[in-house]
C-alpha cells in the first residue's frame, strides 16, 4: 500500500523536525556544557543516539521505498523501535525532572507542547511503519 508508506515517511520526517528543534533547544541552553558538572539528567550519549538511530531507521525505510525489498522496511522499523525506546527513556527522565527539587538542566527549557507533539507524532510513525511493513510483507509473499 504505497499511500500508507508515503504517509508514514512524511510523518516520520515531521517527527524528525520536532526532534531537531528539541535538540537545538537542549544545545542552546547549555546541554553539552552541563555534562561536565552533571547538571543535566540527559547523558550526551542518550541525546545523540536517539536522533542518529531515528535517522538511520529512516534511511533504511527510504531504501525500502526505492528498492521494494521488504527486509529494509523491517530493519528500518527495528532501528526506529530502538530509537523510540531511547525516546521513552528521555521522556520519563524529563517528566520526573519537571518540577520541584528535581528541576535542573537544559531539558527544563523544552516546551511541553513540543515534547508532547514529538511523542504523539513519533508513536504515530511507529504504528504506521509497523502497519506498512506488515502490509508490504503480505503483498510481497501473497
Amino acid at each position: 500500500m504505497p499511500d500508507l508508506e508515503l504517509v508514514a515517511t512524511i510523518i516520520w520526517a515531521g517527527t524528525a523536525c520536532f526532534g531537531l528543534y528539541l535538540l537545538f533547544v537542549w544545545l542552546s541552553n547549555g546541554g553539552l556544557r552541563q555534562q561536565v558538572t552533571r547538571i543535566t539528567v540527559f547523558p550526551a550519549g542518550l541525546i545523540f543516539a536517539h536522533p542518529v538511530l531515528a535517522t538511520t531507521g529512516l534511511t533504511f525505510w527510504l531504501v525500502f521505498l526505492f528498492t521494494r525489498h521488504v527486509s529494509y522496511a523491517w530493519i528500518g522499523f527495528g532501528v526506529l523501535a530502538t530509537s523510540a525506546m531511547l525516546g521513552f527513556v528521555m521522556l520519563t527522565r524529563w517528566l520526573v525532572g519537571r518540577g520541584g527539587r528535581h528541576a535542573r538542566g537544559a531539558e527544563q527549557a523544552f516546551p511541553a507542547k513540543i515534547v508532547a507533539t514529538h511523542g504523539v507524532v513519533g508513536l504515530t510513525t511507529f504504528a504506521l511503519v509497523l502497519i506498512a511493513a506488515t502490509l508490504a510483507t503480505h503483498s510481497h509473499t501473497g
